[in-house]
């Protein structure tokens, strides 16, 4: 195929050059009906383009094939079977995979480090879910993918589950051995579904971890807004092999998803890929050299610890790690993430990716350059020498892994919709938890519904809100209270 083509953008392009008159939504009409002050934030361009897929972009019947073709360039180029674009996020983008791998009451395997869209699938859907355990760093505090002997020795004790699902690279750009637990799926003619959200920009170079679909994956899910060039809320859902057919994932897609897309997202994706094709490599030869660069310097600043290779990979730990999640310990400091993170924004105007309860983090991407490199080195500089202000003396109490784990008493599904009361923290010891309990960011529930409590997490997640933890999930964002189930 003629990867120099852009079927979205050309077919918009078109639109413009036919002046077309619509007499449909969006109701501001190409941004003639949009107050004036919303323009001047946002800018003519966006209601210029923001047109309808259908009797817009392409004709009533869809004749131009135009979603179509950009959508085959896409899985040519990162060398899918087939490619589909969503508005809505990898929120929904592995929802629609997980439907087409187990359906209600059926059990599928997943890795407990999943985001919580993973779980807000089990619960739309009734799936039973089989928790294989990440791996976990004691020293650290910081859980890498489970397995490949994790995952079989799941399906050795679960020989009825319809498939697996794990999660790689982890928001701290830690990665699973893709291809070994490939393996232990197709074996048993199982799919294997990866949410490699954080992985859009994987094959584009070859210094870059392992692609989903390279190391034998069925379905990959990716937010090309994470570290590609998409707009928020663009995801790409890949599919290969015969263990999943296309028309069920299809169908799948479009009981969840909008039927309004967004062809402004569709057209940055479309773009996006385009761009990867023609300069991706050249584009993260100097991503991956100005990240290196970067953590050299870091290093140097005392208090801070850059994590690379050698602290998260190796036996026991991720198989790889993508090098442009520059995650730094600051817990030398007597510090927390979070506020360092804040004290970031409050006085250099940063935006970090992660702030856990002993580091931060900072997303390279193809976009940055010496300019942004040395403004985020500067800011560093300046937290290291305030450093001693932040101290809080409100320490985080993270248990050991085997009394973070939770026993899944209840259906996620069942859990959700039950019936329910609030209790104060301190009272739900025991109980079971009909809610998600998230840390956000990275948005990987500590509690998620159908979870017995224990008192290890419930003080985990009190210490960490007091140190300046977020879990924004919660009916009670301060987790003073928890929603459980009644108990009759």
């Amino acid at each position: 195929m003629n990867q120099s083509k852009a079927p979205v953008l050309e077919a918009l392009a078109a639109y413009h050059a036919g002046g077309q008159t619509p007499f449909t939504p969006p109701g501001h009409k190409q941004g003639r009906g949009t107050d004036p002050r919303v323009r001047a934030v946002l800018g003519d361009a966006v209601f210029r383009s923001d047109v309808l897929a259908t009797s817009g972009l392409d004709d009533r019947t869809s004749s131009h094939a135009v979603l179509e073709a950009a959508q085959a360039l896409m899985a040519e180029a990162v060398g899918a079977d087939r490619a589909f674009f969503s508005t809505c996020g990898s929120s929904l983008s592995v929802k629609s995979a997980m439907l087409s791998v187990a359906g209600p009451h059926e059990k599928l395997l997943v890795g407990r480090d999943a985001h919580k869209s993973v779980v807000s699938g089990l619960i739309l859907s009734g799936i039973r879910p089989v928790w294989v355990d990440p791996q976990w760093d004691a020293e650290r505090h910081l859980a890498h993918p489970p397995s490949a002997e994790a995952f079989e020795a799941a399906f050795a004790e679960h020989p009825d589950a319809r498939g697996a699902l794990v999660t790689t690279p982890t928001p701290y750009g830690t990665c699973s051995d893709l291809a070994a637990i490939a393996e232990v799926c197709h074996e048993r003619g199982r799919p294997l579904v990866v949410d490699e959200a954080w992985g859009a920009h994987l094959p584009f170079h070859p210094d870059l971890p392992t692609w989903a679909m390279d190391a034998g994956a069925d379905v990959c899910v990716t937010s090309v807004h994470k570290m590609g060039s998409g707009l928020e809320q663009s995801s790409v859902f890949h599919l290969q092999g015969d263990l999943i057919k296309p028309e069920v994932l299809k169908s799948r897609e479009d009981l969840l998803g909008t039927t309004s897309p967004s062809v402004l997202m569709y057209a940055a994706l479309d773009g996006w890929r385009r761009q990867m094709v023609e300069q991706g490599r050249v584009l993260y030869d100097d991503a991956l050299a100005l990240a290196e660069q970067v953590r050299t310097r870091i290093s140097r600043i005392d208090g801070m610890q850059v994590h690379g290779r050698e602290d998260f990979c190796g036996p026991g730990k991720a198989a790889d790690i993508d090098l442009l999640q520059i995650v730094i310990d600051v817990s030398a400091w007597e510090v927390t993430g979070y506020r360092a993170a804040d004290w970031l924004r409050e006085n250099h105007r940063i935006n970090l990716h992660i702030g856990d309860h002993r580091r931060i983090s900072a997303q390279f991407t193809h976009a940055d350059d010496d300019s942004t490199a040395e403004t985020l080195l500067t800011a560093l500089t300046d937290l290291a020498a305030h450093a001693g202000e932040l101290r809080t003396g409100q320490p985080v109490h993270v248990p050991p892994s085997s009394r973070l784990r939770l026993e899944q008493a209840v259906l996620p599904r069942d859990a959700f919709f039950g019936a329910t009361e609030q209790v104060p923290w301190e009272k739900a010891d025991g109980r079971i938890a009909s809610e998600m309990l998230t840390p956000y960011p990275p948005g990987i529930p500590a509690a998620l519904p159908g979870e017995r409590l224990t008192k290890d997490v419930l003080r985990y997640l009190r210490s960490g809100v007091e140190a300046g933890m977020v879990v924004p999930d919660a009916v009670d964002t301060n987790v003073e209270s928890v929603r459980v189930l009644r108990e009759d």
